[in-house]
C-alpha cells in the first residue's frame, strides 16, 4: 500500500473512532462529557512507526501477573517478543496473551513521551493476526495505531499498568496523544 492510501486509511479510522466516542452508547466518554467532547489529539500519521517484525516466540510462555488501575490482577503469558531499533536505539517489546488459544498479541507500553505528551501509564497495541500479518508471517507493529486504555476517560473502567520489560527509553511520536481531561476538549 502506498503512503499516501495508509495516510489517508489511517485518518478515516481516527474519524471513525472519533465518531463513535461521541455518538454510541458504549463509548468510553461518559454522557455528561460528550457534549464538549471535540475528538480525540494524534500525533500525524507517520509511516516511519511502522514497522513489519518477526516475533520472537518464547519456547516457555512464562506468566506475567499485570496489576489492573483499579487494585485487581491479571495473568498474561509472555508470547513473543519484537526487536527493533527506533531513535538509533535497539529497543524490545514484550506480546502477551491473556488466553493462549486466542490468536490476538496485546503489546502495552511506555515511552519518553509517557506522563508529558502522551497517558503517563502508557498505551496499547492489540494485534489481530488477520489484519497485523504480511503474508510472509511478520507482524505490523504501527505505533500510529497505539492508543489510550478506556480508563483514561472514565473512572467506570479498569485497565492494566505497563510492565517495566515494556517501557521504551526512546519517544514514540505516533498514535494517541494524552487526553487532556475529564472533561473532553472544548
Amino acid at each position: 500500500m502506498e503512503i499516501s492510501q495508509w495516510k489517508a486509511n489511517m485518518e478515516k479510522e481516527r474519524e471513525i473512532k472519533d465518531s463513535f466516542f461521541t455518538q454510541q452508547w458504549q463509548s468510553p466518554i461518559p454522557p455528561q462529557d460528550k457534549p464538549r467532547f471535540k475528538g480525540l489529539e494524534y500525533y500525524p500519521p507517520d509511516p516511519s512507526y511502522r514497522f513489519e517484525f518477526e516475533l520472537h516466540e518464547h519456547p516457555e510462555k512464562q506468566v506475567v501477573r499485570m496489576a489492573y488501575s483499579k487494585g485487581n490482577e491479571q495473568d498474561f503469558l509472555r508470547w513473543g517478543e519484537f526487536r527493533f531499533k527506533v531513535g538509533g536505539k535497539e529497543q524490545a517489546l514484550q506480546a502477551y496473551k491473556a488466553n493462549p488459544q486466542e490468536e490476538r498479541l496485546f503489546v502495552p507500553f511506555k515511552d519518553t513521551t509517557s506522563g508529558k505528551e502522551t497517558y503517563g501509564a502508557g498505551r496499547y497495541l492489540d494485534l489481530e493476526p488477520d489484519r497485523d500479518r504480511t503474508a510472509d508471517g511478520k507482524w505490523i507493529l504501527d505505533f500510529n495505531q497505539a492508543y489510550n486504555p478506556w480508563c483514561v476517560y472514565s473512572e467506570a473502567y479498569t485497565c492494566p499498568f505497563v510492565p517495566i520489560e515494556n517501557w521504551l527509553e526512546v519517544p514514540i511520536l505516533a498514535g494517541e496523544k494524552n487526553y487532556p481531561s475529564k472533561g473532553g476538549r472544548a
